[in-house]
């Protein structure tokens, strides 16, 4: 049986950084993912780094960390993860005031610049001038999703780690607490093992007899190939829609439905925008639904007619552009910050999720949590070491034996 210093399950942008900065930090690390290519979240991500986005201390001090961390990251995981500074675009509906949705963001690190729709029009020529009033500028990041991880990856393994392709069958206890993971193809022994599936964290954790306060959505886009139609900037709605449904989805009210198959916790929202990687293929997005069954049945077809209608109301040439349906869970938390920490009442087993602003957040959490560990002493890792982790603490997960 192989014994680890740390297992992390889920190879998406969130086990790939944290696999990494624990290898990098001294320890041996095992990186497991049901699949050698995962559908997860990364992989259907628009890879916008929102590092102006912060409102509170906490959150902007952690953006300010994600946007200085990626603009050195290719050259210190020796691999592109194809950075860049792109323009993001917020579209306001025409019977809407840009000026007044602009308060909206009077919070954020960076205020918006409020565009007229001319002005939008003038940036971004494939917008529809008529299908909106104006526009909010921001400076943005963006980077590969898929190179992204790669990079992680390719660094990781080149430090010494193990990745691993299985599925996770049973738990290791010794003592009352998680030693290890068992697979169809092996057992592994650790000292710790962190959860970074996303979607498909409560899930997980309830096969190991406990329960945060975690959840998902099933988001639906289209992904094109790659076409000689240029996108100058990533367009969203002013107005996103999905952040309001996961406050009402992640309620206490509703917290038990989410371990009953079958329930639609909020009605599907629909937010039109855009992004184009830099192989020129295009992501149209996005429909998010909060069905509490991971794999629920939908109709390929509707929702993509769907999402073709409202995206090509904003952007008409992007409308009939030759792609395909792709779905994901998406995964939140019940206020917005990520579970990172210690699950309560099961020691040796920890979270890494749930994160609202992945690309600008994640990577700096993922070093902050890597040499937090590394300083600890005992059987354990206390991550309330550092202040900033420490804010994220436990108490927040609402965790719970559920067997």
């Amino acid at each position: 049986m192989s014994t680890y210093d740390w297992i992390v399950l889920g190879n998406g942008l969130a086990g790939a950084a944290l696999s990494y900065e624990l290898q990098n930090a001294g320890f041996s690390v095992l990186l497991l993912d049901r699949w050698a290519t995962p559908e997860n979240a990364t992989r259907y991500s628009y890879g916008g780094i929102a590092y102006w986005s912060g409102t509170t201390d906490l959150m902007r001090q952690l953006c300010q960390e994600g946007i200085d961390l990626h603009r050195q990251l290719s050259a210190e995981l020796e691999a592109p993860t194809e950075f860049r500074d792109l323009a993001l675009l917020l579209t306001v509906d025409p019977e809407r005031d840009p000026d007044q949705i602009s308060a909206n963001y009077a919070q954020v690190a960076i205020p918006p610049t409020v565009l007229s729709a001319e002005t939008a029009a003038e940036q971004e020529p494939l917008l529809n001038q008529a299908a909106i009033s104006g526009a909010l500028h921001f400076p943005h990041g963006h980077v590969s999703p898929e190179k992204t991880v790669a990079a992680y990856n390719q660094a990781f393994l080149r430090l010494g780690g193990t990745f691993a392709v299985a599925t996770v069958t049973d738990w290791l206890r010794q003592d009352h607490q998680i030693s290890g993971i068992v697979t169809p193809t092996g057992t592994y022994a650790a000292k710790q093992v962190v959860v970074s599936v996303g979607g498909m964290t409560r899930s997980l954790l309830k096969t190991a007899g406990v329960t945060v306060c975690q959840y998902f959505t099933h988001a639906e886009l289209i992904e094109t190939l790659p076409v000689d139609v240029k996108l100058r900037s990533i367009i969203m709605p002013a107005e996103l829609q999905r952040f309001g449904m996961e406050a009402q989805a992640g309620t206490p009210a509703v917290d038990a439905l989410w371990d009953e198959a079958g329930h639609e916790i909020t009605p599907a929202v629909l937010d039109a925008g855009a992004v184009q990687l830099q192989d020129g293929r295009i992501r149209l997005g996005q429909i998010s639904r909060t069905l509490t069954d991971p794999a629920a049945e939908i109709d390929p077809s509707a929702s993509e007619a769907a999402l073709r209608q409202a995206v090509g109301h904003v952007l008409p040439a992007l409308a009939s552009l030759p792609g395909r349906w792709c779905r994901c869970l998406v995964s939140f938390s019940g206020d917005r910050l990520p579970l990172v920490g210690a699950v309560p009442h099961t020691p040796g087993l920890y979270v890494f999720t749930a994160f609202s602003n992945p690309f600008a957040i994640l990577p700096p959490l993922a070093r902050r949590f890597a040499m937090t560990a590394a300083g600890s002493t005992g059987s354990t890792t206390d991550l309330k070491s550092d202040l900033l982790l420490s804010q994220l603490s436990p108490s927040r997960f609402n965790g719970r034996r559920t067997s």
